[in-house]
């Protein structure tokens, strides 16, 4: 089943993709194959990499001046400074339990906007990191 893009492509002539007007049939080749990182703005890297390396245990994979990659096992995240942040990220982390990441971070002093909760993805809470941007986490199933 596949899209319509001719409202989003210019119109060429030729199929998408295929510079030199050949036909042939799309398999999966230059699909996504999962999320490569989430982008959070935050105003004072150093703060922002003591949180989430201390608080969320995760791990520094680059850093320089302006931005830092952070990250775990199958995710990363690009902490990138700004002027302005404090944003809704849309961002779930996967964990084994919500219930003991809400308890953990409860003791390290970190702002909890929902307690773990049944939603759509299943059982979820959300939480402010220190330049108020909120994240979520979300109980991982089994099997994805």
């Amino acid at each position: 089943m596949g899209m319509d893009l001719s409202s989003v492509c210019v119109d060429t002539g030729m199929p998408l993709g295929d510079p030199n007007g050949g036909m042939f049939e799309y398999t999966a080749e230059g699909l996504p194959l999962s999320i490569a990182a989430a982008e959070i703005p935050v105003t004072d890297l150093p703060r922002a990499l003591t949180f989430y390396t201390e608080a969320l245990g995760m791990t520094v994979y680059h850093k320089d001046a302006r931005a830092a990659v952070v990250g775990g096992r199958g995710y990363r995240l690009l902490l990138n400074k700004r002027l302005n942040a404090g944003v809704e990220t849309g961002f779930y982390m996967g964990v084994e339990n919500p219930y003991d990441m809400h308890r953990r971070l409860i003791d390290e002093g970190v702002v909890f906007i929902r307690d773990p909760a049944r939603g759509p993805l299943g059982l979820t809470t959300s939480f402010k990191d220190p330049d108020g941007n909120i994240l979520h986490a979300a109980e991982m199933p089994d099997r994805v």
